[in-house]
């Protein structure tokens, strides 16, 4: 059974949405969960995602790194490829669309944060120019080497994987440039060959965007503070831009101040309960 929410601290986050300019959404790997996405938190997580991997005792830090690309690219192409395969068959849950629309509403508009590297946003119809993905994305590719700064779709590679052994049977994307092996285009542990001029240029934009407004409200959605990515980014718009923050998080919904407000819930029943009041007027 989902938690039952504080009818104060709900009719609280719906006040500071309805009174904001302009809608921030920041969100961590808990947005997904709600959308059927595995969760990687714990080695136990990880490995029930993917036993082939637990039997060879390879944890998430190891696999999710170049170094694997280079010792057995057909393992971190598996693992990769049925990730990619796995993004692009999930349907965003329903909050994505309330976010959306919330944004929409804004008088300037909205903006997304996210560490997640899933491809979920685009999916749910957010606008390009809107994104801002600080560890890259599961939908681009670069040279493993790098060759090259060069960042491209990953539209046409279609990877076949044996999930039990977590291996790609066929032919893996190779970079255009060189003919060497492509790698997907996301900061990874020990990473000083990600190519980054993706991200720089969406990080450009959201900052031009953040010194237009003045009422900002971050809602924040499943970013923990194992990997705070996420946790830096909202609490710097508090601080930096005079926003509040709504902090949805079902293990640590603790905020900075007493003008912010945790919901204790996953994304999409915290999204859905805040909706009602939004749409009755409540706020």
């Amino acid at each position: 059974m989902p938690p039952t929410l504080d009818t104060h601290s709900l009719a609280h986050a719906a006040e500071l949405i309805s009174q904001a300019d302009a809608l921030i959404v920041a969100a961590g790997a808990g947005m997904g969960v709600d959308s059927g996405l595995p969760d990687f938190r714990g080695k136990d997580g990880f490995w029930q995602a993917y036993p082939a991997l637990a039997r060879a005792g390879v944890d998430f830090y190891s696999i999710a790194c170049p170094d694997a690309f280079h010792s057995d690219p057909q393992q971190a192409w598996g693992f990769y490829g049925h990730r990619l395969q796995l993004y692009r068959a999930t349907r965003p849950h329903p909050g994505f669309a309330l976010l959306k629309r919330w944004g929409q509403a804004k008088p300037l508009g909205y903006a997304v944060f996210t560490s997640n590297v899933d491809g979920q946003f685009p999916q749910a119809g957010f606008e390009s120019d809107t994104l801002y993905e600080c560890h890259g994305s599961i939908a681009h590719l670069q040279c493993l080497t790098p060759c090259s700064p060069a960042i491209w779709p990953a539209d046409d590679f279609l990877p076949e994987v044996d999930a039990q052994q977590c291996l790609l049977l066929n032919a893996p994307p190779l970079c255009p440039h060189c003919g060497g092996l492509a790698r997907p285009n996301i900061l990874m542990f020990n990473d000083a060959d990600w190519c980054e001029q993706r991200a720089r240029q969406q990080a450009t934009r959201l900052e031009r965007w953040l010194a237009g407004i003045s009422r900002p409200v971050v809602v924040e959605l499943g970013a923990g503070s194992v990997i705070p990515s996420v946790r830096h980014f909202s609490e710097r718009v508090i601080h930096a831009f005079g926003g509040r923050l709504v902090r949805i998080n079902p293990r640590e919904p603790g905020v900075p101040t007493r003008l912010d407000i945790g919901l204790a819930a996953g994304a999409a029943q915290a999204l859905a309960e805040i909706d009602g009041l939004l749409a009755g007027g409540c706020a």
